[in-house]
């Protein structure tokens, strides 16, 4: 090939290259590119149902927040693939038919964000043969022995103490600024989201914590607006938790109180729930040290325009 047709075909090369991560940036900061040839949607995955604008579950009877993160639409019309990411609660206490199920994803890669206390007292993971886990520990800022501490009292006075008079949520507010303040924490969600954007060995991946609402309910509602989906759509995403979550955590309560662990269990609600205030401290924790959620996903997590555009990839049809 002749040295000036070479440097040609470099060139617009690396002109597609950078207005390709021009373009995952822009969607990243909520701006809509311009129109694109439109690729037609990934099939859903057999085993389970599936709707084009609403969290798709993967019903366990070991496990009650297991969805697919695909199918959702980004801003420029492009739909996010199913069966390339899952969340999920601790899948601890899958049954073999659960166990059954979840080899029917085709998973490559399942990484765990509980700390060592709460793989202690629920148990690891239950995975199909030849899976294993990576454990990716990061801080719930004490939740978990909070929980343990504040039922295991048996003290009505405590337990109020502890938890009434908004207390609850502004721990759990406390919760979510650690995810952003905390350089683990950004490790740890950095490295899975670098995963996702290798594809290969890794993929599809799942990735879950205890309740799979607060650390998983984050990294999901970075993974959408990382590729291009609407914050409002990020957020839906997020508060389907207390939607899948609801009665198992109603359950949880009025054993408590029946066993007298707890005269007023409801003071566990602000913890078993996400809520958008919950988020919003965590994403103005963002404004403050990043000064946008782009700022975020490049200094705070070390994703830079290439790893955005190949998450894009992997991710967007």
């Amino acid at each position: 090939m002749h040295s000036s047709t070479r440097t040609r075909t470099r060139t617009r090369t690396r002109a597609r290259t950078a207005a390709g991560a021009a373009a995952v940036l822009a969607l990243v900061l909520g701006a809509a590119p311009a129109a694109t040839a439109h690729a037609a949607p990934a099939a859903p995955h057999p085993s389970y149902a599936t709707t084009a604008e609403a969290p798709r579950q993967i019903p366990l009877q070991g496990a009650v927040n297991v969805r697919d993160v695909g199918g959702y639409r980004t801003y420029d019309g492009e739909r996010v693939r199913h069966g390339r990411v899952f969340r999920a609660d601790a899948l601890a206490k899958l049954t073999d038919a659960d166990v059954a199920k979840v080899a029917g994803l085709g998973l490559r890669k399942v990484v765990d964000f509980r700390v060592a206390e709460e793989v202690g007292y629920d148990g690891p993971d239950r995975l199909p043969a030849g899976l294993a886990v990576t454990p990716r520990p990061v801080t719930d800022n004490g939740l978990f022995r909070q929980l343990m501490t504040v039922i295991g009292s048996r003290d009505p006075v405590k337990q109020e103490e502890m938890l009434g008079g908004g207390r609850a949520e502004a721990f759990m507010r406390d919760v979510y600024r650690t995810f952003v303040t905390d350089a683990t924490d950004r490790t740890q969600f950095g490295a899975t989201l670098r995963d996702i954007a290798a594809g290969g060995a890794s993929a599809p991946l799942l990735y879950h914590c205890t309740s799979g609402k607060d650390r998983t309910g984050w990294t999901t509602y970075v993974l959408l607006r990382a590729v291009g989906v609407p914050e409002r759509t990020a957020v839906q995403d997020y508060l389907a938790s207390n939607t899948f979550r609801a009665a198992y955590d109603a359950k949880l309560r009025e054993t408590l109180k029946q066993t007298g662990m707890m005269q007023n269990p409801d003071l566990l609600i602000p913890l078993q729930e996400v809520r958008t205030d919950y988020l919003d401290a965590a994403l103005a924790e963002v404004e403050q040290r990043y000064g946008s959620f782009g700022g975020y996903l490049t200094k705070g997590l070390g994703l830079d325009a290439g790893a955005l555009l190949k998450l894009r990839r992997a991710m967007v049809s």
